[in-house]
């Protein structure tokens, strides 16, 4: 996952340093601790979604924190458990935000020994110590563009309305990210932190999850044409006409993985190897190890038309350009053949990937691929399935059953039972 306003060079991974494992309580009452009343039955909460791939190289959600709850754009990002803001605990260095930076109270710092601090830390260093019974939830993460940011774990109230007009307000904890190192401190950063929606415990669907709320199961649909939505829970699921396939344990941590693929394009195998596949919504582009990249790159320009033409583009490193400019994906489509991924754990469970969601169009009129070289930023025999290649279709990462979902959709179309938007 990266922290967008760092320059999209190549996807930023996330490295936890700084002290300290693992997790979960019992499942407390709707609400948070501090709730009152009956358990109620789990619903559902769908979100509009905002940004595209191309140019601004991102989807984000609006959520509104705090007591009065107040507005932040948080980067959607499902190969991170973590959600944080950047905030004012003072602030040593930020980037600028559209919102003013959150600031916490002493009240709401978690304690080192609390068990989700333990998860933070333990999920991904697989240390966890505490000093005192009162020390802070420090944490620093860095990123392999040699980003970083240190924070602090708070908890506060999230604002959200449920599918079942219920509105609730449970205390989830995240991240207070007060040294930023990563992208321009002098532009104005599209969003004001990260939605970790990963499976570790941490992440605030496992959150949700343990008050009940809603089911471990988030989704998103993002539109070719910019915006979409992302919900949790399982109402919207369409659990018979999706396909399906296991999630497999992937050696990356707590990334979503639909196990190993098989790469056709044309309709015809690329030769290489079986692929390790995880799905990101926090990489703008897609990413294929070198070997499946340069097959891929071979098949494309052994096919090509001969109206298009290699032609040099600063947006991405290998584009086309055709007898006049492109004004959308849709009017170069035609020249390019679909790709396949066949995963080996879905019963051979397909998932088509046609030319709108491997190419962009760019300000100057060119198709670009929107398929990178992994292994040119440090990603080595990682694939990771990005935002442009998940565009108009709805993604569905069930923890629940352990399974992940995929079926064409019009992102476009905010689901009827209720905008979730935030309060």
């Amino acid at each position: 996952m990266a922290p967008r306003w760092a320059p999209p060079a190549g996807l930023v991974l996330l490295m936890l340093l700084l002290t300290p494992a693992a997790v979960c309580g019992d499942k407390p009452l709707r609400g948070g601790p501090s709730g009152a009343g009956a358990e109620a039955e789990a619903s559902s909460a769908v979100f509009p979604l905002y940004g595209d791939v191309y140019p601004h190289g991102l989807y984000y959600v609006a959520m509104n924190i705090g007591n009065p709850p107040r507005p932040y754009f948080l980067d959607v990002d499902t190969g991170s458990d973590l959600t944080w803001l950047q905030c004012d605990a003072p602030c040593i260095s930020c980037n600028k935000v559209p919102h003013p930076l959150y600031r916490p109270t002493k009240s709401k710092l978690v304690p080192c020994v609390d068990q989700l601090c333990a998860s933070l830390h333990g999920g991904l260093t697989g240390r966890h110590k505490c000093d005192s019974p009162h020390q802070q939830c420090d944490y620093e993460i860095r990123y392999a563009d040699q980003g970083s940011s240190i924070g602090v774990l708070v908890n506060d109230s999230f604002a959200l309305r449920l599918a079942n007009a219920s509105v609730v307000r449970p205390s989830l904890a995240f991240g207070c990210g007060y040294d930023q190192q990563v992208g321009s401190s002098s532009e104005v950063a599209p969003t004001d932190g990260v939605l970790g929606l990963g499976s570790g415990s941490i992440s605030l669907l496992s959150q949700l999850k343990q008050h009940g709320i809603t089911k471990n199961v988030v989704g998103h649909c993002l539109s070719l044409r910019g915006g979409g939505f992302l919900f949790f829970g399982d109402d919207l699921v369409p659990y018979s006409r999706a396909t399906w396939t296991p999630m497999a344990r992937s050696a990356f941590r707590n990334y979503y993985s639909p196990g190993s693929a098989s790469l056709y394009f044309g309709g015809r195998s690329l030769g290489v190897r079986p692929m390790e596949v995880v799905f990101d919504s926090g990489s703008s582009f897609t990413y294929f190890a070198a070997q499946p990249y340069q097959a891929l790159v071979t098949a494309l320009k052994g096919d090509l038309s001969r109206t298009l033409k290699e032609v040099s583009d600063p947006s991405l490193p290998l584009c086309w350009k055709g007898k006049k400019p492109f004004k959308s994906v849709l009017d170069v489509k035609k020249e390019f053949k679909s790709l396949v991924l066949s995963f080996a754990n879905g019963k051979k469970a397909l998932m088509e990937v046609p030319p709108e969601n491997y190419l962009i169009v760019t300000k100057y009129g060119n198709a670009c691929l929107g398929i990178l070289n992994g292994s040119e930023v440090g990603l080595k025999d990682l694939n990771i399935l990005g935002d442009v290649t998940m565009q108009d279709q709805m993604v569905i990462y069930d923890n629940e059953r352990g399974q992940i979902g995929w079926i064409r959709a019009p992102c476009d179309r905010i689901p009827k039972f209720g905008s979730s938007a935030l309060l």
